[in-house]
């Protein structure tokens, strides 16, 4: 059984960093692509990141330059460094490896 398991969100003030971890079980993550995504409220759920199995990663126009996705083969977890956060980075963030999504976990960004 595929289970995959954010933590690291919370309060953090705008400018401020947070480390999102995804950690899997019953999956290979270095054998997969994994993306991180994220839900505001009112708004529509967007492609954040992604790493390919191969190490390839994209972002998304609105956080290059800001946030980092890397993995720890030994760990077999996924993380989400995100610097210099704005409160638009407000979000529950979920990581996805096709077909399967985390529970998420709530970045709140204040100004």
């Amino acid at each position: 059984q595929v289970r995959l398991v954010e933590s690291g969100g919370g309060l953090v003030q705008a400018g401020g960093s947070l480390r999102l971890s995804c950690a899997a079980s019953g999956i290979i993550l270095s054998f997969v692509d994994v993306g991180w995504y994220r839900q505001a409220p009112g708004k529509q759920r967007e492609l954040v990141a992604s790493i390919t199995f191969g190490g390839n990663t994209n972002y998304a126009d609105s956080v290059k330059g800001r946030f980092t996705i890397s993995r720890d083969n030994g760990k077999n977890t996924v993380y989400l460094q995100m610097n210099s956060l704005k409160p638009e980075d407000t979000a529950v963030y979920t990581c996805r490896v096709s077909p399967f999504w985390g529970q998420g976990t709530q970045v709140t960004v204040s100004s």
